[in-house]
């Protein structure tokens, strides 16, 4: 067989997930790969906020395109930045194993968020993140933050923001933990639907590629992953939404947490919901459900609606 024609974004940590897929395809059946680099839409404004650039599939848009256009053969998306549909023609094979779903702190003196002074500025580009944060400390300031974890790191260091909050496993793949100063509770950080989630896109019709990739597949991931994304398609929520959810197995079966915030995190709803993780779907759709009733869609409309997942 040819070499593949892996599809990436050109951040380190884009290409750190690809080359990760790349070396596991490489693994388990002996395939060259080659890393093709695309900029998306998301790579061309940096330093403008996600709200004023659009968001459904703006991480994504160009790779789907590339697909589509037969240019690459597979590409390798954070689960995270994927919206809830998927274009004609086009399939996700594969969910690989999850790693970290919870969000970390980072702070320029390494203090927790919980000693941080009052009035601090933390980083952040997700109102998910902002909305959660201003529950649990309303005496914070969040800022807007853009650019890729390797640059918002360094804008930490040099003292732009008093604190960052990152995704863990985005700062773990690029072998930079030990600048976490903390982990965030799920308690007071539900993660993004998917985080920490890798997923491998391919076209339907290239049969002979999207069972090679199958082969990543996790059935846990894709469980947890599935019940989430049906959460967000029953709230019609995305990036732009403080929208937080996870999903985890256990004895029980699967059970899936999500919670809906206005910005401000004045207004906010949690609850759960759980059954056999054969039924993802309906698990999903039923929390989507039992939070609308509570009041879930007048506290989406004070943030207003978006795409994606941030």
């Amino acid at each position: 067989m040819k070499a593949l024609r892996i599809g990436s974004r050109g951040s380190a940590l884009a290409l750190w997930q690809a080359n990760h897929i790349r070396a596991r395809l490489a693994e388990l059946h002996r395939i060259d790969s080659d890393i093709v680099r695309i900029h998306t839409s998301g790579d061309h404004f940096q330093t403008a906020a996600i709200a004023r650039i659009g968001t459904k599939g703006v991480f994504i848009k160009e790779l789907e395109d590339a697909l589509l256009a037969g240019t690459i053969d597979l590409a390798v998306h954070s689960m995270k930045d994927v919206p809830t549909e998927t274009p004609q023609g086009l399939a996700f094979p594969a969910i690989s194993k999850r790693e970290d779903v919870r969000d970390c702190f980072l702070s320029h003196r390494g203090v927790t968020l919980e000693k941080l002074p009052p009035g601090s500025r933390v980083g952040t580009s997700s109102l998910r993140r902002q909305a959660q944060l201003l529950l649990h400390r309303p005496d914070l300031r969040p800022v807007e933050l853009r650019g890729n974890v390797d640059t918002r790191l360094k804008k930490v260091a040099a003292g732009e923001y008093d604190a960052i909050i990152l995704a863990k496993a985005g700062v773990d793949r690029l072998g930079m933990s030990e600048k976490i100063t903390e982990i965030l509770s799920t308690e007071i950080m539900l993660p993004a639907v998917g985080q920490g989630a890798l997923g491998i896109e391919t076209r339907e019709a290239d049969r002979e590629t999207s069972s090679l990739v199958s082969t990543l597949d996790d059935e846990d991931t894709r469980s947890c992953v599935t019940a989430e994304r049906a959460l967000l398609r029953e709230l019609e929520g995305g990036c732009e939404v403080p929208l937080g959810a996870w999903a985890r197995l256990g004895a029980g079966g699967l059970l899936l947490e999500g919670c809906v915030l206005s910005p401000d995190g004045k207004e906010h709803l949690r609850r759960e919901q759980s059954g056999p993780a054969e039924d993802a779907e309906k698990i999903g759709k039923r929390l989507g459900h039992i939070l609308l009733e509570a009041g879930a869609d007048r506290i989406l409309r004070l943030a207003g609606r978006g795409a994606g997942n941030g």
